[in-house]
């Protein structure tokens, strides 16, 4: 659809085989086509009227814009309906289940969204005296409570702004551990195949050499090959628990143990931590630093519209090395945030700030809200539910799709299946497109790297069986078809805004800017 002199451009249907008559708008009712807002605007024009400004002496020390702008110029009106429409063409956890495994999106309750918005809450300033945010800092400093007593830590360090960022905090923790003990030479971190994609990137990044630890045919850390490798060059291992195939660590503390006898640190990747939260505490297993998802456990928005929250939790071997700031809470109820890299003797071995100052309040006052309102019975709920849900996929789907670690026992908080078994020709990516023809967002494609064609779906606690059902029926009708080599799943999306792009090439030539059409290469 394009905008020319004479008016809208008619268009025919999308889909192959559609036999709709084409509308001179190209809208289908309801589902609205729209243009790039530079084929709807002219950057000639602007949306109000504005009087020439007067000229004056620029301050901008040659900095001044040299050419126009190059923005299209629409009405409020047109902009606001502009937004609105591409906005329909989105899809969001309001309008329907999200199957994403390992980057879980689940529904944030309103509650949390009301309390966050208040304006002790929402109007607060990092820069304001301490003592005119008292409330603020005692959401941090509650919530920091709760975080290491549901996993039984003796610390918290609540300044990282992410997973990933949670991540290199406890590297770092890690490192400056080593450094204080004289043993700079243990340069390697161990990785296992079943971790995050961003555990190696982390520990990389933080100057350590990472190596691979395999797993098992049932998807678990090979214990041997981990004692095997341990040795003075190892400073610890970085491991997801539950971990990305969906599964528990079951040899977990034999694991820590055998880290801990070598002299080195583990690190555990929270992200899954809502399918054990209340049921089990990572400190019990020998975790020495783990980051918790904020968003995944305790539901607060996947990254906030801007920077998300990843505590760390700490064992008391780690805890001194943890960055600042910190709170704390004195006997007459003050509290108070310390900044300062030493005072006296208390915290002198801190490695220093990760972040201009202390966190995300949103996320913490969201996350308080949602752990208060469960409570602990309901927190434990929260797991058992998870693991519910994501057995019911798994068993639901088992004998349509194939699922590689279905014979080892339960999944927890995701199941997993392959393209094995599908028609020749068809794999991961035509089930995923089809299901966007179906209503539903596609489930994580080709993660973790020891499944082949993998699908990861993790349905989340807050899913009924409802919903469950119907995404179940979709999956499994699309999976019949692709075994059935049915080709109509080659060209799918047929009912999606936009049909199916040229992925390779719009990866290797990506349109980063709009040109006039005549000038650009479409990807499409």
């Amino acid at each position: 659809m394009s905008i020319n002199q004479g008016g809208w451009r008619p268009t025919m249907g999308e889909s192959d085989g559609n036999t709709d008559m084409p509308t001179y708008t190209g809208n289908r009712a309801l589902m609205l086509e729209e243009p790039l807002i530079f084929e709807r605007g002219s950057v000639n024009v602007t949306g109000v009227d504005i009087e020439e400004a007067p000229k004056v002496r620029s301050r901008l020390g040659g900095l001044e814009r040299n050419r126009d702008i190059g923005l299209p110029g629409l009405s409020e009106p047109e902009t606001v309906r502009h937004y609105t429409r591409l906005s329909r063409q989105n899809y969001a956890i309001d309008l329907g289940l999200f199957p994403l495994g390992s980057c879980t999106m689940k529904h944030n309750p309103r509650l949390n969204e009301r309390v966050a918005r208040m304006p002790g809450f929402a109007d607060v300033h990092p820069l304001q005296p301490v003592d005119t945010v008292q409330g603020a800092l005692g959401v941090i400093n509650e919530l920091a409570v709760w975080l290491i007593k549901l996993t039984g830590m003796y610390g918290v360090a609540m300044s990282p702004k992410a997973g990933a960022h949670g991540e290199l905090c406890g590297v770092l923790c890690i490192k400056a551990a080593l450094e204080k003990r004289g043993e700079t030479d243990r340069k390697v971190l161990l990785v296992p195949e079943s971790a995050h994609g961003t555990n190696p990137a982390t520990a990389a990044f933080a100057g350590f050499k990472v190596e691979d630890i395999p797993a098992t045919p049932e998807g678990r850390v090979d214990l041997a090959a981990l004692k095997a490798r341990l040795g003075p060059d190892v400073a610890g291992v970085m491991i997801t628990n539950p971990n990305t195939c969906g599964l528990f660590e079951p040899e977990m503390k034999a694991i820590s143990d055998a880290v801990h006898a070598a002299g080195g640190y583990v690190y555990c990747d929270g992200a899954n931590f809502n399918a054990i939260v209340g049921r089990v505490r990572p400190g019990d297993l020998g975790i020495d630093a783990m980051h918790i998802n904020l968003h995944k456990t305790f539901s607060t928005p996947h990254g906030g519209g801007g920077p998300g929250s990843g505590p760390v939790v700490l064992s008391e071997a780690l805890a001194p090395f943890g960055p600042l700031p910190f709170t704390e809470r004195y006997a007459d109820g003050h509290i108070t945030l310390v900044e300062e890299e030493t005072v006296g003797d208390r915290h002198p071995d801190s490695f220093g700030r990760m972040t201009a100052f202390h966190g995300q309040m949103g996320m913490f006052t969201r996350a308080l809200t949602y752990i208060l309102s469960h409570g602990a019975d309901g927190l434990r709920q929260v797991a058992e539910d998870s693991v519910l849900n994501a057995n019911y996929i798994l068993r639901s789907l088992e004998d349509v799709l194939d699922a590689p670690f279905a014979e080892t026992g339960p999944c927890m908080h995701e199941a997993i299946f392959s393209d094995a078994g599908l028609a020749e020709g068809f794999s991961t990516i035509d089930i995923a497109k089809a299901l966007i023809d179906e209503g539903f967002h596609p489930m994580t494609m080709y993660f973790p790297l020891v499944v082949h064609g993998a699908m990861l779906i993790e349905p989340t606690e807050t899913e009924s069986k409802g919903t469950l059902d119907q995404f179940i029926g979709a999956l499994r009708s699309v999976a019949q078809r692709a075994k059935a080599g049915d080709q109509a799943l080659k060209s799918a999306p047929h009912f999606a805004p936009r049909r199916r792009l040229d992925e390779t090439l719009a990866a290797r030539k990506p349109v980063l800017a709009w040109k006039e059409p005549s000038q650009a290469e479409a990807a499409e």
